[in-house]
């Protein structure tokens, strides 16, 4: 793929199925039977056997290595694995990866998965406390010992700095908790499901990091979803209608840190998906007008404003009035404010839905999904559509 030119991925791959365990706080079991029962349900939802898949794709930070998964799903011989760094950067990636494998013939049908004890075990709300040594944790040794311990400290400088340019208050990210939680309240499988909350409840939440509340930080979870990509051609003769991949692309922006990218010569942006967004927009041939849903990485509220703003759905500075005229439905599943936090993967699920017409929050007539995945770290991005 090139900065410079369209690409020749969109229209090659779909996604055919998805599958997800139950979203929880304490799953009760190890990482691996996350793993394999959102492996089985998406091949169940695709109507494939574990016989078909031929490859797999996760994230360096999953604990469940590719071939432990398919000997426990009943999966064969493997022609193609992968896996993607930044931790929720990768969500958008895994796809991507898969795409690729099945336009350059390299497999046939591909399984992306995330699974983990995100709230009963490694909880990463806890902060940096234990690293083996690497480029990447000297990086952060710059920040740790000045009291920048977790993600929500790291956010929290870029947050601050937004409203101080825009002449905002943290109010502003308020619509972004209000519309997700309103959107889980009616989704079942949301940890938040009957619970939506209010403006007022934003406000009377408690801080974390200035200028970041409660209600600004997303969950931690237990739980697994997996996607399963093949050819377009394939992928007409099967169960479910397909979401074609019109476009995919990842992101990693100049004086790029994970998190930390503090010395950047502006720190109201998110370069990175600016990446993202040019090439997405280039390869599909879409604008943000042709956007029926959008699916955006919802770790903390600020990045879902400063996300609509790389996008070009409105100019800088201007995402919390999009936000709050509803002008873009917005993570209709809950994103994971709302459902769960599951590294994004779960956000790919929904936009699946909303092509099919299956969603708890449909969006009538919905043709085109954006969706994106961990921003602050290098990132990846899709838009998916209808067959035809």
């Amino acid at each position: 793929m090139s900065l410079r030119t369209r690409d020749g991925l969109g229209g090659r791959a779909a996604v055919v199925g998805i599958g997800a365990t139950e979203f929880s706080k304490d799953s009760g079991r190890s990482e691996l039977s996350l793993a394999v029962e959102a492996v089985r349900a998406a091949l169940d939802d695709a109507g494939l056997a574990p016989a078909d898949v031929d490859g797999m794709v996760t994230f360096t930070m999953d604990t469940n290595p590719e071939i432990t998964v398919a000997q426990a799903s009943g999966i064969g011989e493997l022609s193609f694995f992968s896996r993607v760094h930044y931790g929720g950067g990768a969500a958008c990636a895994t796809v991507q990866q898969a795409a690729l494998a099945v336009a350059a013939g390299v497999a046939e049908v591909v399984v992306c998965y995330r699974a983990f004890n995100e709230r009963s075990g490694r909880r990463f709300g806890s902060g940096v406390q234990q690293r083996e040594p690497s480029a990447e944790g000297a990086a952060l040794g710059w920040q740790l010992p000045f009291g920048l311990l977790t993600p929500a400290s790291w956010v929290a400088m870029i947050a601050q700095r937004y409203l101080h340019t825009y002449g905002l208050t943290p109010d502003a990210f308020g619509h972004v908790a209000v519309t997700d939680r309103r959107h889980a309240a009616r989704n079942p499988a949301a940890y938040f499901h009957g619970k939506p909350i209010t403006l007022a409840d934003h406000a009377a939440s408690r801080w974390i990091v200035e200028p970041l509340r409660l209600l600004d930080c997303c969950q931690e979870t237990d739980g697994g979803q997996a996607i399963v990509v093949t050819s377009v051609e394939r992928a007409r003769d099967l169960r479910r209608p397909p979401a074609v991949i019109l476009a995919a692309a990842q992101g990693a922006g100049r004086k790029q840190e994970a998190m930390t990218s503090f010395y950047r010569d502006e720190l109201t942006g998110l370069p990175e998906m600016g990446v993202v967004a040019r090439q997405l927009w280039r390869t599909s041939g879409l604008a943000p007008s042709d956007i029926d849903v959008g699916i955006l990485y919802d770790h903390f509220t600020p990045f879902v404003l400063m996300q609509l703003e790389e996008f070009g759905f409105c100019g800088p500075g201007e995402a919390a009035d999009l936000v709050a005229a509803d002008a873009l439905p917005l993570n209709t599943h809950g994103g994971q404010l709302g459902e769960a936090y599951l590294h994004g993967m779960n956000g790919i699920a929904e936009a699946v839905r909303q092509l099919r017409g299956t969603s708890v929050n449909q969006i009538p007539g919905a043709e085109r999904t954006l969706v994106t995945a961990g921003t602050g770290v290098p990132t990846s991005g899709l838009i998916l559509g209808t067959d035809g």
